[in-house]
């Protein structure tokens, strides 16, 4: 495993562990992190999140986002994130993983 490949499974699981306080479902497993994309710039690594959220008018939308943006501080070797909040696509139920429909009892 590469080094960015570790450090993009370490973020995965930072995001496992931020739960939506109305859906008992983590955020990773809900569908919310579009794309993690790392790359490195002079010895330093960097990452891109595209995150979206469950409804444009979410009540929580800037806890969330600081705490997706605070995966450089729980990760070794991260060194900077930026979170891009979008909203194309939309964010629908089919995006909920496998697993996590089945705790919620969509299936």
């Amino acid at each position: 495993m590469t080094k960015l490949e570790r450090i993009k499974e370490e973020m995965i699981q930072y995001y496992k562990r931020i739960y939506d306080p109305e859906i008992p479902v983590n955020i990773y497993d809900l569908g919310l992190i579009y794309a993690i994309d790392l790359g490195e710039k002079d010895g330093k690594v960097y990452a891109d999140v595209d995150m979206t959220l469950t409804s444009p008018g979410c009540s929580i939308a800037d806890t969330l986002i600081v705490q997706v943006g605070s995966a450089d501080k729980f990760v070794e070797d991260l060194d900077f994130i930026e979170v891009n909040l979008v909203f194309d696509p939309p964010w629908s139920q089919d995006s909920i993983s496998f697993e996590a429909k089945l705790e919620l009892g969509l299936l």
